[in-house]
């Protein structure tokens, strides 16, 4: 074998290995780059899903993939005269229930949300893993509120009635987002939004006796 010979396939082999070490540096870049957009988008939703991978974040970000794939193409319908207002109504009428009746107002709530975000355009609330997984795309920083209601209207075991009035406080944030006609400005938390609805609503679910 000639010099020449020898010296093309060294240059051969450093080039190929070249390429290769370029593409898995872009595939890592493009990883990282797609990890920081489901990041920004999700916000606390993505944390959540990670926590339920025990911490795999490539199973955190397929199934993050998945759920925009599926219904990032979604537009909500616009609600259609007068049930805005009706809505606001019954929500009111929950907050009140509240007072008296914790646990029965927390199961309005959910059922009435689950309503709510059909009557949007997202999946029927009979669904509601699939509903869950459509509302987490559009409404992300404010769908642990859903989640909350949800699962304390359906425990089997008394909630205490501190963790049911958070879990209202923490829905109404959704059901703002809902009611308006606005798109959902994502990566971009408003500031203050859920701590000032959350002081401004808080008293107003204090049940009889609770003391405050």
């Amino acid at each position: 074998m000639s010099t020449l010979t020898t010296v093309l396939i060294v240059v051969a082999v450093v080039v190929v290995l070249l390429i290769i070490a370029g593409a898995l540096h872009t595939r890592r870049s493009g990883q990282v780059g797609g990890r920081r957009a489901l990041r920004r988008r999700f916000g606390p939703e993505y944390d959540r899903v990670l926590a339920r991978h025990d911490g795999d974040a490539k199973a955190a970000d397929r199934e993050l993939h998945d759920r925009v794939r599926r219904h990032g193409d979604l537009t909500p319908r616009p609600l259609a005269p007068g049930v805005r207002e009706q809505y606001d109504a019954e929500w009111a009428a929950v907050q009140e229930r509240f007072v008296d009746s914790p646990r029965r107002a927390v199961a309005d709530a959910d059922q009435l949300l689950g309503r709510l975000a059909g009557d949007r355009g997202f999946p029927a609330a009979g669904r509601y893993e699939e509903q869950l997984a459509a509302l987490s795309v559009h409404h992300p920083r404010h769908i642990e509120g859903y989640r909350e209601v949800h699962r304390a209207a359906r425990a089997g075991s008394e909630p205490s009635t501190e963790g049911l009035r958070e879990a209202m406080v923490d829905a109404r944030d959704l059901f703002d987002d809902l009611i308006a006609d606005r798109a959902v400005d994502h990566g971009r938390h408003r500031p203050g939004h859920g701590q000032r609805n959350g002081n401004r609503r808080g008293h107003m679910l204090r049940p009889r006796g609770s003391g405050v």
